[in-house]
């Protein structure tokens, strides 16, 4: 499978998004979009469920959502090859690893969440961290000054 070009411009033309930046920013979407719902069901649950606390339900729930803004937004900068991006995205990722950990050690229905979670971040840091992806950002590796 060959490559797309880089960021580099050509006769002010630039050169398609490379697909590894797109399936990244993909990856970092979908989290953020489940982050989404499930801040949504936990407020949502709060509110009509029976929880021991009902402000620390919602609460909880609000938190999640704005959590989610990370990601989704992270993504949406992948998207239009902003080079902050890659910062909030890989951040996801690394907080998602111990999340991940913490779902295969529970003797539940979690376990195959906890497996999609830590092959989605794992795979997220792979292509974030692809030369195509860093040049495609316009991120110079350290002490590369053009």
């Amino acid at each position: 499978m060959s490559e797309a070009p880089t960021a580099e411009k050509t006769d002010g033309i630039e050169a398609p998004r490379p697909p590894r930046l797109t399936y990244a920013a993909a990856l970092v979407g979908l989290e953020g979009l489940a982050l989404l719902a499930g801040g949504v069901w936990l407020a949502v649950l709060g509110v009509t469920g029976d929880p021991d606390d009902r402000g620390q339900a919602i609460t909880g729930g609000v938190t999640v959502v704005v959590l989610a803004l990370l990601p989704l937004i992270a993504a949406r900068g992948l998207l239009r090859r902003k080079s902050w991006s890659r910062g909030p995205a890989v951040i996801t990722q690394i907080m998602a690893l111990p999340v991940a950990y913490n779902l295969l050690q529970a003797d539940s229905v979690a376990i195959p969440v906890g497996i999609a979670l830590a092959v989605v971040a794992v795979a997220s840091l792979v292509l974030l961290v692809n030369s195509a992806t860093t040049q495609a950002l316009g991120i110079k590796g350290p002490g590369r000054s053009s």
